[in-house]
């Protein structure tokens, strides 16, 4: 249980005011598609976890593979990009009007 507990903390987690219900929505990055709610960002906080805890001792005792946290991940700094031909021919020009290389205008973007 200390094991899921420590899990929990370390994963992403992002709360937004949802306006028509007049509440705060919890969401977890790495298991989307669970969300809580609460009367202030601190409840809705403290919701998703317990619904992330509540979903991972579920995933543990079907011994499905529990989602590695983002802040856990050793991130390479590179992923690939594909584009229609036309797309890229307009990038390629776009970088070189401006003097720098492809990957840089596409980080400036970002």
């Amino acid at each position: 249980m200390k094991k899921l507990n420590d899990l929990v903390n370390k994963y992403s987690y992002n709360i937004n005011y949802d306006a028509d219900d007049d509440v705060y929505i919890g969401n977890c990055a790495e298991i989307p598609s669970i969300q809580a709610h609460g009367n202030d960002p601190d409840s809705a906080l403290t919701e998703i976890r317990k619904a992330v805890l509540g979903a991972l001792k579920w995933m543990e005792k079907d011994k499905q593979t529990l989602p590695e946290p983002f802040s856990l991940h050793k991130f390479s700094g590179e992923f690939r990009v594909r584009m229609p031909p036309e797309k890229h021919r307009k990038v390629a020009i776009e970088a070189a009007l401006q003097g720098i290389s492809m990957n840089q205008l596409i980080v400036s973007k970002l």
